[in-house]
């Protein structure tokens, strides 16, 4: 039945539906991959799993757009030995309802939702490590005062001048409701379950996106497809940038750079907190948290080591 609505579409309607998406979702519409059941509805003030562990130092993941707390479970086994972890869900993402309304969800009200929820938990000026937006976010917790540390993995933001009005979000939408996602819905668990089909549909964020696991897949793009703050998150992000300028001197910054970005460039020294301390990640993509989890491990416990980053 999904396969006969898609050819119902015709070429040139899912050639125009490709062009629209974003580039880690655009082959879906001939991989039955639009759509998957909606996640339940488990709406709390915050989502944040912490893992518990006996040691003192807090060290705090966000995700990027359109992503979970999820996006680090392969990386928080090699912390968990050394720092107590906390993977937030960011406002309108994963468990966590929007913003109120009226409130725009900028890097730096994000940074401030995200702060508050830390300290409901206990958990005060943590070591923050965050990806894409969530980068950008980490580095709004540091200016605000409430990161010891930042460590960001090719973090949004840093763009020269705003990029403009996203392209994206009505794709978005008629994907939400059209007949054929509702159809495709319960294919797509097994479509995800080929490597090809994983490769066709994240190459954008993974240097090897087969990598990612069927279930972490999904999740992915049910966080595109339903996340209740993706629009807006998207819209702010892209009409923004981050300010560089007056960043304070006693939080230890890195922003590590995802060799294999396919989204984004890196920055010009300009355009980086004075005094950050910038490397590059040889051999993984944008989300690089599948690609290289030793890797990544390595580089948010160097940056959030309790001296500062020489």
């Amino acid at each position: 039945m999904a396969r006969a609505l898609l050819r119902r579409l015709g070429a040139a309607a899912r050639a125009r539906l490709r062009r629209a998406l974003p580039p880690a979702l655009g082959l879906l519409p001939e991989l039955l991959g639009g759509g998957l059941p909606r996640a339940p509805d488990r709406r709390r003030a915050g989502a944040i799993r912490q893992t518990g562990s006996k040691v003192s130092v807090d060290l705090l993941l966000i995700h990027g757009l359109g992503g979970s707390r999820n996006i680090w479970e392969p990386v928080i086994p090699l912390l968990e030995s050394e720092r107590e972890v906390h993977a937030i869900d960011m406002p309108g993402f994963g468990e966590t309802p929007p913003l109120p309304e009226g409130e725009e969800p900028t890097a730096a009200n994000l940074a401030r939702a995200v702060h508050e929820e830390c300290a409901r938990n206990g958990v005060e000026r943590p070591h923050v490590a965050g990806n894409s937006l969530g980068g950008w976010v980490a580095l709004e917790m540091g200016r605000f005062g409430w990161a010891a540390s930042v460590t960001t993995l090719s973090p949004a933001g840093l763009w020269s001048r705003p990029l403009g009005e996203p392209n994206g979000g009505g794709a978005r939408m008629l994907l939400r409701g059209s007949p054929w996602v509702k159809a495709a819905r319960p294919f797509l668990s097994l479509a995800l379950q080929f490597p090809q089909t994983r490769h066709a549909a994240f190459q954008s964020i993974a240097a090897r996106p087969e990598k990612i696991p069927p279930d972490a897949a999904r999740a992915l793009v049910l966080g595109w497809l339903d996340g209740e703050g993706y629009n807006a998150a998207n819209r702010a992000m892209r009409n923004h940038v981050f300010d560089p300028s007056g960043y304070p001197e006693d939080v230890p910054v890195t922003i590590a750079w995802c060799e294999k970005d396919r989204l984004l460039g890196p920055p010009k020294p300009h355009r980086r907190p004075a005094g950050s301390r910038f490397l590059v990640l040889p051999g993984v993509g944008h989300t690089p948290t599948w690609d290289d989890p030793e890797l990544v491990a390595r580089t948010l416990l160097d940056g959030s080591a309790v001296a500062a980053p020489a």
